[in-house]
């Protein structure tokens, strides 16, 4: 099949697949025209490169685990190291998430001191509390 047929079955957009066949997550054939011509277990893999992507793997990553792939959910069968690379991303994931939390702590604490700042100032400037103010 063409790659607009397969963005068609997979609803994945064209220049998204032949990014994926520049990272060598898809092996497209070529015809005598030079067109890419996917095989129909191109959908599945698509499918399987979709799921990985939501599950947070960088293509790089996907790129070893996808001969491990079974099935459209996927499943992956052990291989060689497949547990230490999905190990280390959730471990860099689970870093950024702490990350994250730590800033934005800082910015809720930047938030409630400039607040009481405007607050503060707000109280200064208010004349009512000038004219009950000692001379």
């Amino acid at each position: 099949m063409l790659i607009g047929e397969l963005s068609r079955l997979t609803g994945v957009h064209a220049h998204q697949l032949r990014y994926y066949e520049a990272q060598g997550l898809l092996e497209p054939g070529r015809g005598g025209n030079g067109y890419r011509e996917y095989s129909d277990d191109a959908v599945l893999t698509v499918a399987q490169i979709r799921k990985l992507l939501e599950a947070g793997l960088s293509t790089q990553e996907i790129g070893f685990i996808l001969p491990c792939a079974t099935g459209a959910a996927p499943e992956l069968e052990p291989c060689p190291e497949l547990l230490d690379t999905l190990r280390a991303r959730l471990h860099g994931l689970d870093e950024h998430i702490d990350t994250l939390i730590r800033s934005r702590q800082a910015l809720h604490d930047y938030i409630d001191a400039t607040e009481q700042r405007v607050s503060q100032h707000y109280q200064a400037c208010d004349p009512t509390t000038l004219e009950s103010a000692p001379a």
